[in-house]
């Protein structure tokens, strides 16, 4: 099979896809809807279609993150703004958490809570932080 190298070509084969990604995306929503009407949320959930739904979406979320990196118009401190990412996701997790061990839901669950919520925002943010860190190497290595 011969490489395309046509601009036109490949970006109508990038539009193909993402027609392709969008009517596959209402299918699984469709069918996962039809299981929550069926059965309830369990035997939703239960389906092997919902975690490929939400694998996809974490997928296609990290992707458009570096593509929201590269499209900022100025670059930004990374250090500055990764360490007030963070300041504000420990507020967040530890006040999640507090709610939980408020509602008596005990100690454990309130921390681990809390903990999860931290380490599922720190991944992202640290995400963003090296495509910054690397956005600004690159715009180093450019100047003369």
């Amino acid at each position: 099979m011969k490489k395309i190298t046509d601009e036109r070509l490949i970006f109508r084969n990038l539009q193909h896809i993402k027609i392709i990604y969008i009517v596959q995306s209402i299918g699984i929503l469709c069918i996962l809807g039809y299981e929550l009407f069926q059965g309830g949320l369990e035997d939703m959930r239960k389906n092997p279609l919902w975690l490929l739904f939400i694998v996809t979406s974490v997928v296609y979320a990290y992707l458009s993150i570096s593509t929201s990196v590269e499209n900022e118009k100025a670059l930004q401190n990374p250090k500055k703004s990764f360490v007030v990412s963070i300041i504000v996701l420990i507020a967040i997790a530890t006040a999640v958490a507090y709610l939980t061990i408020a509602k008596n839901f005990g100690w454990t669950n309130g921390v681990v809570i809390g903990v999860i919520l931290f380490i599922c925002g720190f991944i992202p943010f640290y995400y963003v932080y090296r495509l910054r860190e690397k956005q600004i190497k690159d715009f180093d290595d450019d100047q003369p």
